[in-house]
């Protein structure tokens, strides 16, 4: 009976899904190559894994409740298979609040998402929750809140980010009020004993996400206004450091905790809005992706899945022209 209810409630989804779908802006593309947006409904603030099943999964912010749970074979062709949460195990430390922008990883055996959880406009009213699961497409058992704004002394603490350093934990987060990070335990379910925050960027950043590549850490962040459809002024930027924690420099050597930084891409006149992107993505050919929403000038309902291919020059990450593509080849994954 439960597996019958779950194919009912994942069935629903899709039905609304497609009941939100915009109206395609290209005619169909050859085998090689793909269109943006890959996903032409609102699923903002990517996350993305690939399991062992040999599946990418991807997560995103509630446009869809519960934290939407897509599924690719090849970054371009994407299917909704369930949400993280149903209505009775949806985390609850913000009652009112939206579960936006998750960060899934696999730690210990165990597919791990962290989780914001806020209530638009209240910079005190917000945290960053924890829930894990057995299988990408769960479902996740919620551990609670790491900590409240409130708690931690940082307004705006939504947009985790996790990542592993020679040995150790840590979350990296924060909202245009700084970006942080804090040192986790072992399980990466908890804020280490002890562990003191520091602050890593200024206050023009939100959507942090650090990659590792030749021996740099690239710190992508998003800047401007996220959710005012046409008058979106989202923008992916990037800064570069030795150090995981800094400093994270420009071109010119100037400092993201001044707010300095590289723009990565930005708007043209089919998309505006262009930010929080996911990880990194590399297909068989050893070319680097990146999947991020943006608005779209056809039709600015939501918030749609774009994809890119990130070059590289001199140690630096760019994408063809600095704003989405209309068409290009295809990742290649077999």
């Amino acid at each position: 009976m439960q597996s019958m209810l779950q194919l009912l409630l994942i069935s629903i989804l899709l039905l609304s899904c497609k009941s939100q779908e915009i109206p395609a802006e290209t005619t169909s593309e050859p085998d090689n190559r793909y269109s943006n947006p890959v996903v032409n409904y609102s699923l903002p603030d990517p996350t993305i894994i690939k399991a062992d099943d040999g599946y990418f999964y991807l997560y995103a912010t509630e446009d869809i409740r519960n934290t939407p749970i897509h599924r690719s074979n090849d970054l371009v062709n994407w299917e909704l298979v369930g949400t993280a949460f149903t209505d009775a195990t949806r985390p609850s430390f913000e009652p009112k609040g939206g579960l936006w922008a998750p960060d899934i990883n696999y730690i210990n055996g165990k597919y791990v998402l962290y989780y914001a959880m806020s209530v638009w406009g209240g910079e005190w009213t917000c945290g960053i929750g924890v829930a894990t699961a057995d299988k990408p497409e769960g479902p996740f058992t919620d551990h609670g809140k790491l900590f409240r704004s409130n708690e931690i002394g940082v307004k705006n603490s939504i947009d985790p980010f996790f990542i592993e350093e020679d040995g150790k934990k840590y979350l990296f987060w924060g909202s245009f009020r700084g970006l942080y990070a804090i040192e986790l335990s072992d399980d990466g379910l908890t804020v280490k004993e002890g562990a003191e925050k520091q602050q890593v960027a200024g206050t023009a950043y939100e959507g942090v996400y650090i990659h590792k590549r030749n021996g740099y850490y690239y710190m992508f962040a998003s800047i401007g206004s996220c959710c005012e459809g046409l008058n979106s002024t989202y923008t992916t930027v990037v800064g570069r450091a030795d150090n995981l924690f800094g400093p994270y420099l420009d071109k010119q050597g100037r400092s993201m905790m001044e707010n300095h930084h590289e723009v990565v891409i930005a708007r043209n006149d089919r998309f505006v809005g262009t930010g929080h992107n996911s990880e990194i993505v590399q297909d068989v050919e050893g070319n680097d992706w990146i999947l991020y929403h943006a608005v779209s000038v056809a039709n600015a309902k939501g918030r749609v899945l774009l994809l890119d291919r990130v070059r590289w020059e001199n140690d630096w990450p760019f994408v063809d022209g600095g704003t989405p593509s209309t068409t290009a080849p295809k990742p290649i994954f077999n």
